[in-house]
């Protein structure tokens, strides 16, 4: 784990003017340091060797006043800096990973944990406070302030200087080899982490079902051992931290002494003076505490910095190529030749589609659950890229299109629409986020939606029947206008009244545009100028309705 990723400053441009204020705030704390110790030196020394009193130091008193002043403010304005900085570089990192997931799009995604990402983009980016309000901070310290103590004793106390220039790196040394395996148990720690929360954003989705089954208590004990497990990765790796520390504070605290004894035995035989034996024995624990605080805030930065590992290799994912072009054409919808092939299935998910979809046509995809109908409604979108093959739009393939241009000319509906809190017209408005109240209600009307259309709609569209959040689809697919409409299964798991209002509905939409459908019942084969069969990824069947 490096103490300061590059990708860091190339991801998150606020940590470049956070580290530049540090090493100005460094170099000020190492200059007040060598000041303040200066100052004290030379007073003790006129108090007991020349017997000065307090208005011959009153000038000397000031400024150490001053020193300690400054120090303060310098401490405040280091937390200030800390802190806004975190704020700023969490907030381009969500930023970043978020826009990222979009581009990388659903394709990617589906074979992800989203029970991971969610702790990695929270609770994971959340652990950096400790990164830039305690350990970088010392880290700038740890470079800035042995180098001037050392440059400042050179040529005041020589053998001082060596010894402490010899003794320094031990501490570096065993803060590298307690970080190898505080890195390796943090990691463990994470993961067990994000293991949980995947687990248990399972468990919460699917309660209904485990309580229908007599599951929920299982779930629950496995819960239980993975949150025990994580305790005990946790308890282990602040046990760690605890000894480690003790092991810092103990070389620091031995080399001190070898500086001590030789400052002290040579004051003794008349080979140092007072002034410089004062100096050294300041200035000493200075130069090592900046190191021994690295060692103290690194257990703090790490759970941090493996979070922010695992979101640099989330932003290394290569996105899909994107089209540029924006106009996008009339005419044919034209598959060629289209295979798709997933990295855990053994056969492809659609061979060698050949399909032409004309404009204001009705096509309906039937055939057996996996036989890529699915999959090849995902093409048409642009969230899966065909292996082989090509899909074009009137004369231009799809794959130099703009995604966005071509999704502003597509509206889906498929089988369970997502649906977030707020209103029913809120969730209408979805795609068209600043369509008229009088266009919303227009379009609920034509979905059969504007009985329920100012109702409260709880997470996931709770609230809601499945018939009534369908119907809610459909509104949106009313109020986009789009002239290409994609729908997977909009009657599945609904009872004969909503599929019947379900039906009237997409028969209403359907009008003028270019449907592609996904159906199982009989009931929406009726809506279809055509009925293309697939079995195994392959069109077998294409026949009139």
């Amino acid at each position: 784990m490096k103490p300061l990723d590059p990708r860091l400053i190339r991801y998150a441009g606020a940590t470049r003017w956070y580290l530049t204020v540090c090493v100005i705030l460094g170099l000020a704390v190492a200059g007040l340091i060598v000041a303040q110790a200066t100052l004290l030196a030379g007073g003790i020394t006129a108090i007991f060797l020349h017997g000065a009193g307090v208005s011959a130091l009153r000038g000397a008193l000031i400024a150490l006043g001053g020193v300690v002043v400054a120090r303060a403010v310098l401490a405040w304005a280091q937390e200030v800096a800390a802190h806004r900085a975190a704020a700023a570089v969490k907030t381009q990192l969500r930023e970043r990973l978020l826009g990222h997931l979009v581009r990388l799009g659903p394709g990617w995604l589906t074979g992800q944990r989203r029970g991971e990402l969610t702790t990695l983009a929270t609770r994971g980016v959340d652990a950096l406070d400790g990164y830039f309000a305690r350990y970088l901070p010392q880290l700038v310290l740890a470079a800035v302030v042995p180098a001037i103590v050392l440059a400042w004793l050179l040529p005041v106390d020589l053998l001082a200087t060596v010894t402490i220039a010899v003794t320094l790196p031990l501490i570096p040394i065993f803060l590298a080899l307690v970080g190898i395996t505080t890195e390796a148990r943090n990691r463990r720690s994470f993961r067990m982490l994000t293991r949980l929360a995947h687990h248990f954003l399972d468990v919460i989705a699917g309660l209904p079902t485990l309580k229908v089954f007599g599951r929920a208590k299982a779930q629950a004990e496995t819960i239980r051992r993975v949150s025990n497990e994580h305790r005990r990765a946790t308890m282990r790796t602040l046990r760690l931290a605890f000894l480690s520390s003790l092991v810092l504070e103990l070389i620091a605290t031995i080399s001190v002494a070898l500086v001590a004894v030789a400052v002290g035995l040579r004051l003794v035989e008349g080979r140092l003076d007072l002034r410089t034996a004062l100096l050294v024995l300041i200035l000493a624990p200075e130069a090592y505490l900046p190191l021994r605080m690295v060692g103290t805030h690194f257990h703090a930065s790490t759970e941090g910095l493996a979070a922010a590992e695992q979101v640099f290799s989330v932003l290394e994912e290569e996105p899909p190529p994107r089209g540029t072009r924006t106009d996008v054409p009339s005419g044919p919808i034209v598959v060629s030749g289209v295979t798709v092939r997933y990295p855990d299935r053994a056969v492809p998910a659609v061979d060698g589609v050949d399909l032409t979809i004309a404009p204001g046509e009705v096509v309906a995809l039937t055939g057996p659950s996996g036989c890529g109908k699915s999959t090849l409604l995902n093409v048409l979108l642009g969230f899966v890229l065909p292996d082989a093959g090509r899909v074009a739009v009137g004369s231009v393939d799809l794959s130099v299109l703009d995604p966005d241009a071509w999704r502003r000319h597509v509206v889906w509906m498929s089988q369970r629409p997502y649906l977030f809190p707020g209103t029913v017209a809120d969730n209408i408005r979805l795609g068209c986020p600043d369509a008229p109240s009088e266009a919303v209600r227009s379009a609920a009307e034509a979905a059969l939606a504007s009985d329920f259309l100012d109702a409260g709609v709880g997470e996931g569209g709770a609230g809601l029947s499945a018939g009534q959040r369908q119907r809610v689809a459909l509104a949106r697919a009313f109020l986009s206008n789009a002239p290409v409409v994609l729908l997977d299964e909009p009657t599945a798991n609904l009872d004969g009244e909503s599929e019947a209002a379900v039906l009237e509905g997409v028969r209403r939409l359907a009008r003028g545009r270019t449907v592609v459908l996904v159906a199982h019942r009989p009931a929406l084969l009726t809506l279809a100028d055509r009925v293309v069969r697939m079995e195994a990824g392959r069109v077998v069947e294409e026949v009139p309705a």
